[in-house]
């Protein structure tokens, strides 16, 4: 009320417009100056500015967060004494907020159950479709099943069980928790003697009960009788009995092997017999133990034994380590079996393992034909007489060790000797094959879920045609719910996806518009949607899908707030704000907003790169390399069709290509495991290739990713780097410290003595939450500083250790300037853009971007050989324009040292700067994987067939 008197403050104007504004007075997270904003509802408003600037500090930290916290205090005090409350973020006030969603760029899920089929809820519908029309064939003779009478069952029962005791079972429980008391009480008082429980066949018994907690399938027991012609009538009546209580559905168990056949009213071959259950949506579920395949567990995946690791030399004696598993020779009681093995089969534990006779070699393996042999123990010398024990074989044994050992530790060294392989049984469909026998228009549910997502939507177009009249009166609504979701997924350029793929291999762009297409899909109005880069590891052509698609989230009657950096979104938003004008304690400010034309007009670093007037200039010459290369030939996985490349060493070489093209199959999953093989003799397996050339040119293989440097507050830059340990060794020089006894074990937040004993040197304590993820608060003691008072009393140069780690990387550049060896690895996160974070800024905080930086930073530090090769997929990400030109800076000083780095990216800043360009296309999934062009940017630019060209000519021609 005080402020409406100020008639020319802005005040007043945010109340007469708060229902078309969201209006935020003081925002002090973080780093941001006492904010005050005005975004319009309704619209896309990009936030911009250069990284570290407060983007994500207003956007997620102040604007999101209260939005949470708003919704936490919807719920009962009942509820919230189980969520806790949740701390108000530094803001004194936020007007014209609507419920908040957040779509940030964490991977959606790193379960290998979760795939982009279930995350999007299309699998489920497909399930659904499947259970309704599919159509059921036999898995043994390929026919077309049919539904049978009660007659024909009983021929067919006559036809294959002559003269045989059969059981006759209603089955009355299908998988299903309970005591089912009163079901066997009912049972027992309408006559029937016996019950098979879970495979097991009971007398039924007064106050009969199962475990109530576990799963069970309960089949009555009509009759038991054996198979000729006098019993025919008696037989037609128990099958009449067992389909009435079974609901059309009836076992027959063979007296004497125990073998246990379906039929049913529902669906049988009539050439075999065999009979499949009526079909839900579980029968077509992987996470379900009705649908999947029995062997992987739904997985599509099992460990097997890798043989070229249990005997990686055949040439080396099982007495030297040959048997790896085994280990030498020593004095334990497998050896012994080993040894009583040789005996018997004549052969020595010093000679060769490629000596052994191959017979013998299967027994040390794998025990006898039935998996186990039997050894004569003969321990005379110790008094003990002899013995027989079992010898199970090697390979056995670590199969035991793998599935049966609670012990990570051993189950980990059994892993070792494993390698996961696809399922033999489901051939990696994950599903029984009952379930993969059911068909839609000639195509099974595992076959759709291969299929690149535009193309599964070209198949569904026009399925109507291919269906008859009943199929599609049951299909209309199921088929417009997947064909609708399927074009979401396409608006946001994931036409290369297949719903097979699983979430945990998708990039943080990925899952994230995954997510956004699933929340166009949901038709929510009235909420604010924020978006962190949505356009992450998104080619430019695809830039314009992605627009229309927030576009649409903006025309539903949604509030679209974007962190962005990307210039085709820039220039489509609605309402532009750039935060600056530097990073950490120099940003924190609005330095321009308004529409992109207002904003075009201002002289801000941001401005200045969109109107052309700011630029990253172009090599005057590229550089032809050193003349070596690395050649890989044959590359075939996943979608690459046989592609053979040529990297020159000694360049700064880009990878390109529209999303799903090949470029991380053929770099990150082959190329890169060849390379770590080779320079660490690492346990990566690539991806299939035939050969690759010139590994003697190099030495050093460094992946440098996106994954944060840490999990926990304790890990941070200062001990990621390593130079933290350099700084507790200087506070432990200091005198007063030497007078103490302490030493540099003492300024170690993970070392007892010298920590905060609440928070254990976090600096912060964890709260757990029952129902979201875990909370983070300052340690009350030792208010965020980690250390015990006597520790902070030590002052180097007037700070103690906790005043270090509270310094900005370029204030700790100019306090270590003096100390050469702390200073040289302090000033390389300078060199890469990281000036404005602290030295022991928690690692759970630094966005994708910053991590990767880290890593560049530390590798930075060391010492290379000058035939390293550093890999980079996608570094621009969250670097604005100005951060790009301090990060091809350094990258260029490692090629200049001689070494090669080799990016992946979409950036054209970055490709054009490239020496040489190895194009992938021309399309995505198995549209792609061929290599279109090579060469300098300016060659590539000519390629035709290449979307890459067609921008990177625009690009190179604004530059000339």
């Amino acid at each position: 009320m005080l402020m409406s008197k100020k008639k020319n403050a802005s005040v007043p104007a945010v109340q007469a417009t708060a229902d078309d504004n969201i209006a935020v007075f003081g925002a002090r997270e973080h780093n941001l100056k006492n904010l005050d904003l005005q975004l319009p509802k309704n619209k896309l408003v990009v936030i911009t500015g250069i990284s570290g600037s407060g983007k994500s500090s207003l956007a997620f930290d102040t604007i999101y967060a209260e939005g949470q916290r708003r919704y936490m205090e919807s719920f009962s005090a009942y509820a919230r004494q189980f969520i806790g409350d949740m701390e108000r973020p530094d803001v004194d006030k936020i007007t014209g907020l609507s419920p908040v969603i957040s779509i940030e760029q964490k991977t959606t899920n790193k379960n290998p159950r979760s795939t982009v089929g279930t995350i999007t809820e299309i699998y489920d519908f497909l399930r659904l479709l499947y259970a309704r029309i599919g159509v059921a064939y036999s898995y043994n003779t390929g026919k077309r099943m049919t539904r049978f009478s009660e007659e024909e069952i009983l021929a067919h029962l006559f036809k294959y069980y002559a003269k045989k005791k059969l059981v006759i079972l209603a089955p009355l429980v299908r998988g299903r928790k309970g005591h089912y008391r009163e079901l066997f009480e009912q049972m027992r008082k309408q006559g029937y003697l016996k019950v098979r429980v879970d495979g097991e066949i009971q007398d039924l018994k007064e106050r009969m009960q199962v475990d109530r907690y576990k799963i069970h399938d309960i089949e009555l027991v009509i009759d038991r009788i054996q198979v000729q012609d006098d019993a025919r009538a008696r037989i037609g009546q128990s099958v009449q009995k067992a389909l009435l209580m079974g609901k059309g559905l009836l076992f027959v168990m063979d007296n004497d092997t125990g073998k246990v056949s379906q039929y049913s009213k529902q669906l049988m071959c009539e050439d075999t017999g065999l009979s499949y259950e009526e079909p839900s949506p579980n029968t077509f579920s992987f996470n379900s133990p009705y649908g999947a395949c029995p062997r992987c567990k739904g997985l599509g995946t099992i460990y097997q034994i890798n043989m070229d690791e249990v005997i990686p030399d055949y040439a080396v004696s099982i007495n030297d380590g040959g048997l790896v598993p085994l280990g030498e020779a020593r004095d334990t009681f497998t050896f012994k079996q080993v040894q009583q093995l040789a005996r018997k089969y004549k052969f020595s534990l010093s000679a060769p393992i490629a000596d052994i006779p191959q017979k013998a070699l299967n027994v040390l393996l794998f025990g006898d034909e039935n998996g186990k042999l039997e050894v004569d123990m003969d321990f005379e010398s110790n008094g003990n007489g002899a013995y027989a024990t079992e010898y199970e074989g090697v390979v056995n044994m670590v199969r035991r060790y793998f599935n049966d050992s609670s012990s990570d530790y051993v189950r980990n060294w059994a892993e070792g000797f494993m390698q996961l392989s696809t399922c033999p049984e489901c051939n990696g469909a994950r599903l029984k094959k009952e379930s993969l026998h059911f068909r839609v228009d000639e195509k099974n549910i595992a076959e759709l879920g291969e299929m690149d997502l535009d193309k599964l939507h070209g198949w569904f177009s026009g399925i109507e045609k291919r269906l008859d009249n009943k199929q599609n009166t049951i299909a209309k609504d199921i088929l417009k719910e997947i064909r609708e979701r399927l074009q979401f997924l396409l608006n946001v350029g994931l036409s290369y996806l297949t719903l097979n793929r699983p979430t945990r291999t998708l990039s943080g762009g990925e899952s994230q518009r995954i997510r956004l297409a699933t929340q166009i899909g949901s038709q929510l109005m009235g909420i604010t949607y924020i978006l962190d880069e949505p356009s992450i590891g998104l080619h430019q052509r695809d830039n314009m899908q992605l627009i229309e698609a927030l576009q649409r989230l903006r025309e539903m009657g949604n509030t679209v707030i974007v962190v962005e950096h990307d210039k085709d979104i820039m220039l489509h938003a609605d309402h532009l704000v750039d935060i600056g004008p530097g990073a950490g304690v120099h940003g924190g400010r609005i330095i321009a907003q308004g529409t992109p034309q207002q904003v075009l007009q201002l002289n801000t670093p941001t401005a200045g790169y969109l109107n052309g007037k700011r630029e990253i200039a172009v090599p005057a010459e590229r550089r032809k390399g050193n003349g070596k290369s690395l050649e890989l030939k044959g590359a075939t996985g996943n979608n690459l069709k046989n592609v053979n490349v040529k990297l020159p060493l000694g360049a700064f070489i880009c990878v390109t290509g529209v999303s799903g093209s090949g470029k991380s199959t053929l770099i990150n999953e082959t190329l890169y495991p060849i390379l770590s093989r080779h320079a660490y003799n690492s346990k990566l397996v690539p991806m299939p290739y035939k050969s690759v050339k010139g590994l003697e040119n190099i030495d050093k293989v460094i992946e440098i990713d996106q994954s944060p440097i840490g999990r926990t507050p304790r890990s941070n830059p200062a001990t990621y780097c390593g130079f933290f340990t350099d700084i507790r060794q200087l506070f432990a020089q200091v005198p007063e410290a030497k007078i103490r006894g302490y030493n540099a074990g003492r300024f170690s937040f993970n070392v007892k003595s010298g920590r905060c004993d609440v928070c254990e040197g976090g600096g912060m304590r964890v709260i757990e939450m029952n129902f979201l993820p875990d909370v983070y608060v300052h340690c009350e003691k030792c208010n965020g500083r980690r250390y015990n008072r006597e520790t902070l009393e030590i002052r180097y140069k007037g700070k103690s250790i906790s005043d270090v780690l509270d310094m900005t990387v370029d204030e700790a550049v100019e306090f270590f300037q003096p100390v050469s060896y702390i200073y040289r690895k302090i000033k390389t996160l300078q060199d890469v853009g990281l000036g404005y974070i602290t030295l022991g800024q928690s690692a759970v905080t630094l966005s994708g971007g910053e991590a990767q930086r880290v890593k560049l930073a530390t590798e930075l530090s060391k010492k290379d050989t000058g035939k390293t090769i550093y890999i980079l997929d996608e570094p621009t990400t969250g670097l604005h324009f100005q951060d790009i030109q301090l990060l091809l800076n350094v990258l260029n000083k490692l090629v200049d040292r001689g070494n090669t780095v080799l990016v992946i990216e979409h950036n054209l800043d970055v490709i054009k700067m490239a020496d040489h360009i190895i194009d992938l296309g021309p399309e995505g999934g198995a549209g792609g994987g061929t290599i279109l062009c090579t060469g300098t940017p300016e060659a590539v630019s000519d390629c035709a067939e290449s979307h890459t060209a067609r921008f990177l000519r625009k690009e190179l021609t604004i530059n000339n």
